[in-house]
């Protein structure tokens, strides 16, 4: 487990609508380099960029066409180490998004696999099969794609051989083999040029038909028994959204997400922004109605942490590229900040998605753009609402890569740095606090106060915190914590804490 990794605030960033250095519209890493002294400022020590490496934009770098060069859109190789030592040189580390399970059909894996029956780098069956779809090349049959059909799968095999689906190959086929040593040698290239890890797409899909996810389970470890001799500081996160099992798999920390079996993110933040009928229609815990609850996390947390132990961290994400943001729907900027009191205070690795510490706004209704959208519009989802340029100031450039947020009144950075009661600059003071106290990180033991409205809790026996999301004011029988180091709306009287709507405090002994 690398040391720093216990101490690492996250901060995801959508490079193509981050920072646009050239004024096309699109964000690069030249304007990532640039504003790392705001980075370094708020207080993030790690960054994770979502892909920046060649692609034809089916589903915006997640087809991946060329593992080992930057897209000319986002700069050169040589920006990115740029981007790497001068972020090191600020105290911030950079993970890169490695997208493990499937290519671009324009990688030219897949075009030679196309066009060639004796190659297995991808998954190809004889006759039409479901979710299959027909070879764009000379070679007869129908491949398996990862989630749109221009991203076919890349063939680690299935767990489970069936006489009446003859393609399946065994988990040490030649094909099979062939990507896991593809796999090792594009982490050791990034790794050898000062990358400090990634974040892995997918994690979970790489062996098909894998109950248990034993044998998906069994290639990561190889990958990271190699990692821990060949770069024993760098970081594996997952995007498995089982941290109980993708970190025994091999990774040092995953996250709660909004997908899968997984309540717990969604019993926090999902209210109903966009539809989701995986999650019973029922208020989220950080709800303005106050008729949510925190069980499901605590429970989904501490199965978990126990099984975790000392080997590895969840991370608890204010939102992603994939999810609305935390301010969507009803929930406002005022109503964030309890949110992220919480986010920021928990026994997790935080991880800030671009523009949620200024709380920017998830905008529905945005054309689909760059395979943004998931299933019919109507009853489904489109990411566009969630990756929209980051707002640091008033102004708009005459060119974005989606639409800006057409408020006048939106928030910016300038404004909020400017502001010292503005959002910004109350999550930079709670990173300030959580990384000058161990107290507060992952390792700071918990204790539950109140599991309800208001949410309270101790942090390592010195940090006392409590939250109160709801609408109505919220009162809990509870002795002097110590004295409030940052707070809103709250108030200690004989025994007693009160907590205005929306009102949040930190206590310190």
């Amino acid at each position: 487990m690398p040391a720093w990794l216990s101490d690492a605030v996250l901060y995801q960033i959508y490079p193509q609508s981050f920072a646009d250095s050239n004024g096309d519209g699109i964000g690069d890493l030249t304007g990532v380099e640039s504003k790392l002294d705001y980075l370094a400022w708020l207080g993030v020590n790690t960054v994770w960029l979502n892909p920046c490496f060649v692609s034809p934009m089916g589903d915006a770098g997640y087809d991946v066409a060329d593992y080992y060069t930057i897209d000319p859109r986002y700069g050169t190789n040589d920006d990115l180490g740029k981007l790497v030592e001068t972020a090191g040189r600020r105290g911030i580390r950079v993970l890169l998004d490695l997208v493990a399970g499937h290519t671009s059909d324009q990688h030219p894996w897949f075009r030679h696999s196309a066009n060639d029956p004796d190659d297995h780098r991808y998954i190809w069956s004889d006759r039409q099969t479901e979710g299959f779809q027909p070879s764009p090349g000379s070679r007869e049959g129908f491949y398996l794609p990862n989630f749109f059909p221009v991203q076919p799968a890349l063939n680690f095999g299935y767990a489970r051989m069936d006489d009446a689906e003859p393609w399946r190959q065994p988990v040490d086929a030649e094909g099979p083999r062939a990507n896991r040593q593809a796999l090792r040698d594009i982490m050791d290239h990034w790794l050898s040029l000062g990358v400090s890890g990634f974040r892995v797409d997918m994690a979970s899909s790489l062996v098909k038909d894998d109950a248990g996810k034993a044998e998906t389970a069994k290639l990561w470890r190889e990958l990271r028994g190699w990692i821990d001799t060949a770069h024993p500081e760098a970081a594996l996160l997952s995007e498995w959204a089982q941290p109980q099992v993708s970190v025994p798999a091999g990774f040092h920390a995953d996250f709660f997400l909004h997908f899968g079996s997984s309540q717990a993110y969604r019993s926090l933040f999902h209210n109903g922004a966009v539809y989701d009928d995986t999650w019973r229609p029922r208020p989220c815990f950080f709800d303005a109605s106050g008729a949510g609850s925190i069980a499901d996390f605590l429970a989904e947390w501490a199965t978990a942490t126990s099984v975790i132990g000392p080997d590895g961290h969840v991370i608890l994400p204010t939102s992603n590229h994939d999810f609305p943001r935390l301010v969507a729907g009803t929930r406002t900027p005022e109503q964030a900040r309890a949110a992220l009191v919480f986010l920021l205070t928990w026994q997790t690795l935080p991880a800030i998605y671009y523009g949620d510490e200024i709380g920017m706004q998830y905008q529905p209704g945005l054309p689909d753009h760059e395979g943004s959208a998931i299933g019919a519009l109507a009853d489904g989802h489109n990411r566009a609402g969630s990756r929209t340029p980051m707002q640091w100031d008033a102004t708009d450039p005459e060119v974005t890569y989606l639409p800006p947020h057409p408020s006048p009144d939106r928030p910016n950075v300038a404004d909020q740095r400017a502001d010292p009661d503005s959002l910004l600059n109350l999550v930079r003071e709670l990173i300030t606090l959580r990384r000058a106290n161990s107290a507060l990180g992952p390792t700071g033991g918990v204790e539950i106060v109140n599991p309800g409205y208001p949410f309270v809790y101790r942090r390592g026996g010195e940090f006392t915190v409590a939250v109160n999301p709801s609408f109505t004011p919220a009162t809990v029988d509870i002795p002097m914590p110590g004295a409030q180091v940052i707070g809103r709306g709250a108030t200690h009287e004989r025994d007693r804490l009160h907590l205005d709507r929306f009102g949040y405090a930190v206590f310190r002994r």
